[in-house]
């Protein structure tokens, strides 16, 4: 469906203004010293770019790949956020029905991975970039959680882990960062979140609401024992809607690209997963 001026216009114009917002919190997170707004908002740049970039890539996955299926697939929507945040994300929205399982599993899983694999290179270059020191004492304040993915990039870069140094993550480590969080929130095989289409696809319609269900009760006591913000992410995806709605046509079997694309997204949401994003030292 062919867009006019009006949706471009709002497209770009949520673009432009989640950069800003993104560019704002990454100069909080580079600590500028400045009394020039310019100055100020130059310093921000290695957070926001690398981090739009991730969050850009990811979407497009999705347009392209519901594109290539003759889907009607608007481009992206960015969502700006105040500072410390900058952005909550971004999505498309997909205005018709998916055919079958293969179209299912590409639109679903390659957003994700694009993302990841832009995020990937990001992350080292942020990572030689980063510092680490001794830990002489435990630092007051909000820690931010890891993975597999960055205890990994911690070993090639330091030769440790994170919990044996204090790793202070450069602004564009951090940018890394939140674009493999959001990847790996979308990987929850939940609902219709990108992991929901991906085991919808792999597993079809039983084992699917099943492995949704059981996801969906293990975010209460993650909630309670982990972090509190899986309550909001239970929310949304009960919202959402639990249950996954079936392709046009669910018994055209899934092709061996479907199954490699599904297992990868799997792996990758295990390697990108956070248990606890955020804590608070005291």
């Amino acid at each position: 469906m062919k867009l006019s001026a009006r949706q471009w216009l709002i497209h770009g114009s949520l673009f432009v203004v989640t950069f800003l917002t993104a560019t704002v919190a990454g100069s909080l997170y580079a600590d500028v010293k400045t009394d020039g707004i310019i100055t100020y908002l130059m310093g921000g740049w290695v957070f926001s770019v690398p981090l739009m970039a991730i969050l850009l890539t990811h979407e497009m996955g999705h347009y392209l790949f519901g594109r290539r299926h003759y889907l009607d697939v608007t481009p992206p929507y960015f969502i700006p956020a105040p500072p410390p945040l900058g952005t909550f994300g971004a999505f498309i929205r997909i205005r018709s029905p998916i055919p079958d399982r293969q179209t299912l599993i590409e639109v679903g899983a390659c957003g994700p991975i694009a993302g990841a694999l832009v995020a990937l290179p990001i992350l080292m270059l942020g990572m030689v970039l980063s510092e680490a020191k001794p830990i002489v004492e435990p630092a007051k304040g909000f820690a931010l959680g890891s993975s597999i993915i960055l205890e990994l990039f911690s070993l090639i870069r330091f030769g440790h882990l994170t919990s044996d140094a204090h790793v202070a993550l450069h602004p564009t480590a951090l940018a890394a960062w939140f674009g493999l969080f959001v990847t790996a929130m979308n990987l929850l095989p939940i609902g219709q979140l990108d992991g929901g289409h991906v085991i919808y696809a792999l597993f079809g319609q039983r084992a699917a609401g099943k492995i949704s269900i059981i996801v969906f009760a293990v975010l209460i006591p993650c909630g309670i024992l982990l972090w509190p913000g899986w309550f909001v992410f239970a929310l949304l995806a009960f919202l959402l809607g639990l249950k996954h709605p079936p392709p046009l046509d669910p018994y055209v079997p899934l092709e061996r690209s479907g199954y490699l694309l599904g297992w990868f997204a799997i792996v990758l949401f295990i390697l990108a997963f956070i248990p606890v994003p955020i804590s608070v030292i005291e």
